[in-house]
């Protein structure tokens, strides 16, 4: 066996039994984790709190970090509709169907999120409403459009308008150079199931770490027993309403009644 082949050797089994590099690393937590809907609720602010452990191989630890977190709702299929004047009536002439998108989309960061990566690398990890897949339904195809794209701006700006869809370049506040707190915005519309929550750190333009956590939003009091029991005894749910509008209905009778 030569020499140069004993050192290929080792060097070889050297970087096989060392360990991965070290680089910085999230530790996420939320200030709720399930959040309970009644006929109260008229939204909640939840917190996420997070520390960036630095990379201990670094002689010097990076202070140039930026942070995007995107919160994605259950998915489900919608459909936007473009309406034109004719004959002095506004009437439904094309619909665009949205297939399994988001019912809530939050993408939260501490600047604006163009100027933290360039758009190659945006759109690769879809970071930003305008580069996060929102599939539609063409003829028999299925797939996404460009952003400018007339019914996906649409489908955009109308659940930006119902709070359903946001984008904020201050979310994020870092409160120490590796200690953050992100607010995330639950209206009083949103929809109930499971929500994830995706922590991406980026440093020169790059992503250097990533996370995740999760959330669920659930019916609570009466209105959770109406629901469980309109899903598991659908006949006697409809029958008890049934009744119920009959009563109802003979009262009022009664009540205004005219002699």
């Amino acid at each position: 066996m030569t020499r140069a082949l004993l050192i290929a050797m080792l060097l070889t089994l050297s970087a096989a039994c060392a360990g991965p590099a070290a680089a910085e690393r999230l530790v996420v937590s939320l200030s709720n984790h399930r959040v309970l809907v009644t006929s109260s609720f008229v939204g909640e602010d939840l917190v996420l709190f997070g520390t960036i452990e630095p990379d201990e191989g670094r002689p010097q630890p990076r202070r140039d970090y930026d942070l995007v977190v995107t919160v994605v709702g259950p998915r489900e299929t919608m459909r936007t509709r473009r309406k034109e004047r004719v004959l002095g009536i506004w009437v439904n002439v094309d619909a665009r169907e949205f297939v399994r998108v988001p019912a809530y989309l939050a993408i939260l960061s501490d600047r604006p999120v163009n100027e933290i990566a360039n758009p190659e690398i945006l759109r690769r990890l879809q970071v930003g409403l305008d580069n996060f897949l929102l599939p539609q339904r063409i003829g028999p195809d299925i797939a996404d459009t460009v952003r400018d794209d007339p019914f996906r701006a649409a489908f955009v700006r109308l659940q930006q308008q119902y709070g359903l869809y946001r984008q904020s370049g201050s979310a994020v506040t870092f409160l120490t150079p590796t200690v953050f707190r992100v607010g995330v915005p639950l209206p009083a519309n949103v929809l109930t199931g499971n929500y994830a929550v995706d922590v991406k750190l980026f440093s020169g333009g790059e992503m250097i770490a990533r996370t995740d956590t999760a959330l669920e939003v659930i019916k609570a009091g009466f209105e959770q027993y109406v629901a469980e029991a309109a899903r598991d005894h659908g006949f006697f749910y409809g029958l008890v309403t049934s009744l119920m509008a009959l009563v109802i209905g003979w009262f009022a009778s009664v009540v205004f009644r005219r002699d």
